[in-house]
């Protein structure tokens, strides 16, 4: 069996490709001209199509989260706290020790 090399692809020559499809020319026949596959042109015009995903989405402004993201920050961090304190609560009845009584308010 005989290796081949995976060709690649510049993003300018893609967008050339691309481009000739929306113009409305057959994605066969752009294909055969710039010979590269249908199913892999198809993919790339698919891909277009999509709208490009945020990098990041947690990040509104540089170094900025936004109130949502946080919030769900926040809450998980409390929730990883709670947790910590009853096992740490558990461990100290099991232990023989008894938490410190916290003064009424």
């Amino acid at each position: 069996m005989k290796f081949v090399p995976r060709k690649r692809y510049t993003a300018e020559f893609r967008a050339q490709a691309i481009e000739l499809v929306r113009m409305g020319k057959p994605v066969k026949e752009v294909a055969e001209d710039l010979e590269v596959g249908v199913s892999l042109l198809y993919g790339w015009v698919q891909r277009a199509a999509q709208p490009a995903p945020r990098q990041s989405q947690e990040l509104e402004a540089v170094g900025e989260e936004s109130a949502a993201v946080e919030l769900r920050r926040l809450r998980r961090e409390v929730a990883n706290l709670q947790l910590e304190n009853t096992i740490l609560k558990k461990a100290a009845v099991i232990l023989g020790t008894h938490p410190p009584q916290t003064p009424a308010r």
